[in-house]
Formats: C-alpha cells, structure tokens, sequence
C-alpha cells in the first residue's frame, strides 16, 4: 500500500454503464485497484454516444481509463457463472441497471453477501432503489429538469436551459467514490461488507444544496450583488464579480467611471441593488469599448474578481493550465489523435507512456481475465462459440 496507490489489491467487479458507475470505479483503478469492466457483447452504451473513435467516446474513455474490459452475456448461464466466480475475490461489486434488473439477473445484495460477507456492494440509480419513479428511465438531462437545476439556469430568453457537463453523472461518481472509501476503511480489519446506494437525484440534490435551501424559502434566484455577471466586451465576453463596497471603487476608476463611484446612490451593496439597472448598463456600455483581454488585465491589476470566458481549446492551451499541468495528452485506441484528459486532483499525473492510461476497447481482456480464473484456451473458445463472452 502506498499514497500513490492505496487500493493496490483491491477487485472491483464493475458491471455498470454510462459514466456514474464507471467513473467511479475508474476512480477506484486510480487509487490502485484492479478493476474488470462486465460489459454486453456489443459494449457499453456509453461507447455509443457520438461521436465515436472505434470502440471509444470521450464518454467511454474517461469513465474506463487503466480498467479491463471482459464482454460477457448475462442472458446465458454460462455469463452469469462467470461473474459469480469473480465474487468470492472482489472487494466491490458495482451496478448500474434500473432498479430489479440486477435482482432478475441473479445477482442480489443478499446472495452475493453470502458467497462473499466482505463484500461492498454498490447501486447506482437515477430516482433511487424505492418510490413510484424508481423505475422511471433517468439519465443525467431529467434529473437537471427533476430535481430543479433547469428552473433556475434561465437564460436572457426566459427558457429553463441544460448544462451538456452532465454535473449529476460525474457528481453521483464523486459521492459514490467517497462513500466507497469510507465503507473501505470501515472494513479494513476485515469486517463484513454492506449495501451501498445512491442515486443521480439524491447526487443532484446534494450538488445544489445551498440554492435547494434557499431557493426554497427565497424564491428563483436574484443577484444579490451589483455588477455581477457575464458582460459583453468588443470581442467576446468577460465574467465580473463585484462584493465589497470597496471592490465597486476599484472597479469604476479601472473602467474609468469616477462619476459613477462617487454617486452616493451606489456607495453600498442595498443602494447597488435598488439601482440595478442603471449600474449595469453604465458598466456594460464601459466594457463593450474594449477587448476582453484589455479588461481582464486592468481588473486584474486592480485585484479584482474577472476572467475572459474561455472555450475549451483557449483554457487548454492557456499557459497557466500548459504550467501547471493539468492535462495530460493520452492515445487511445481508434482515434489518430490524443485525447486532453484532466488529471484527477490529489493523485500522480496520468503517464501516456503506460498501459494504466488506456480506456479499453469490448472485451479486450476477456480471454486474460478468463485465463486467470482458471479457464482453458479450449473452454474460452467455446464459450465464445456459444455467444456467452465476447473476444
């Protein structure tokens, strides 16, 4: 064991899909863990999310990264008994499917806690395991509609808008991870495992607790602070954060509107508010004479909150990300270019130049995994034959 890699030794048997389930157990890989992807024989459907690079999308490829990947069909006996033979070893079983499906399967919490006590076993939902939508198909655009995110993301135009970060996928990994590594030390003398289960809801909830809270008692949210906000400058747009009574002073003599600051109606944040709009537009018509880089660097120089709003390829390439290193460059199979994957914060940087940073292609190890419980070559082909695994 080591800080680099503290789940050295540690068998998460990963049978979900997407990118909740996945990325977290990827998390799990990057802690140390050895962790097998059980996928269909045509793949996760997140392999399917155009647009694709052989048997990758950057949906598949972040969620799956150092992982190995057996294609098994859990229709078969055969399939299902190749799982269950993974049980007795593993340390996590995680699961995806709608609430039911993993119990048809044959695999519940109660059977595999018996062939395994140590085990922790997790289940990723969209509404949760009990309540009258717990069967309601949810990916992450309905829990954004659901659980209230849509309502208070209005643009200009009115209109209730997603984001496309899929913010309750990746949020429902980060919980569920954290709750893994409790469960984790909670069992580290060997203790017996448990159920753990989460939802995207309950992530989402979570993710917006404080606009939840007050939202709830306050009502659609309402800047309480001027100037706040996104504003346009000649050639693009820059993003300002104004708190403090002094910060508006700092401001206005950086745009050059020292009549406006020493107006006595704008000298508090309550006189800012009752004079929204007039504030704002003495600040928006300032901003729009210049480029968004001019004003970045006088707010800046001024200690002032601001920056330029940035698509993905100008904060890539930004030389403060380039310095820091936050994105390592990654080949993965099928696409002639390489991928820009952040590193994960409080972990070793992703090394392109080893297998750990590959996102597998379906069923690229099956035949090693299948070796390595003890199946012959001739058992491996003839399970493939059958349409039990895939190769």
């Amino acid at each position: 064991m080591s800080f680099e890699k503290p789940y050295e030794g540690l068998r998460v048997v990963d049978l979900s899909q997407g990118v909740a389930g996945p990325y977290c157990a990827m998390l799990l890989g990057r802690h140390g863990a050895d962790v097998i992807k059980v996928e269909p024989l045509d793949g996760d459907w997140a392999r399917l999310l155009a647009p694709i690079y052989g048997d990758n999308t950057a949906f598949s490829v972040c969620a799956n990264i150092g992982k190995r990947s057996i294609a098994v069909n859990l229709k078969s006996d055969a399939g299902k008994d190749i799982v269950e033979q993974m049980i007795p070893e593993a340390d996590v079983f995680l699961e995806g499917f709608r609430p039911g499906v993993i119990d048809r399967l044959g695999f519940t919490y109660d059977r595999l806690s018996e062939i395994n006590p140590g085990l922790l076993y997790v289940s990723i939902s969209g509404f949760g395991q009990e309540g009258p939508l717990r069967e309601k198909p949810a990916m992450d655009p309905v829990l954004q509609a659901f659980t209230g995110f849509m309502a208070e993301n209005k643009g200009q135009d009115g209109i209730p808008h997603r984001t496309p970060t899929i913010i309750n996928d990746m949020s429902t990994a980060l919980y569920t991870q954290q709750a893994l590594a409790a469960a984790l030390y909670a069992r580290r003398d060997g203790g017996r495992g448990r159920k753990i289960e989460i939802s995207l809801m309950q992530a989402a909830a979570n993710l917006q607790t404080i606009r939840l809270m007050s939202g709830y008692r306050d009502g659609p949210y309402k800047p309480g602070m001027v100037p706040n906000g996104t504003y346009v400058t000649s050639d693009g747009w820059i993003q300002l954060v104004i708190i403090r009574d002094h910060e508006f002073q700092k401001l206005c003599a950086a745009l050059g509107l020292e009549e406006l600051g020493a107006d006595p109606r704008f000298a508090t944040g309550p006189g800012r508010l009752e004079h929204r709009d007039e504030v704002n537009t003495a600040v928006s018509d300032r901003l729009k004479s210049e480029t968004s880089a001019h004003w970045r660097d006088a707010l800046t120089a001024a200690g002032l909150q601001n920056e330029v709003v940035q698509d993905y390829e100008q904060f890539i390439h930004h030389p403060h990300v380039e310095e820091t290193g936050l994105i390592s460059w990654l080949e993965q199979p099928g696409s002639e270019v390489p991928w820009p994957v952040p590193n994960i914060p409080g972990l070793p940087r992703l090394d392109p130049e080893v297998m750990e940073t590959i996102a597998p292609r379906i069923g690229q190890h099956t035949r090693e995994v299948l070796t390595d419980m003890g199946y012959s070559a001739a058992d491996i082909d003839a399970l493939a034959e059958a349409g039990d695994i895939g190769l």
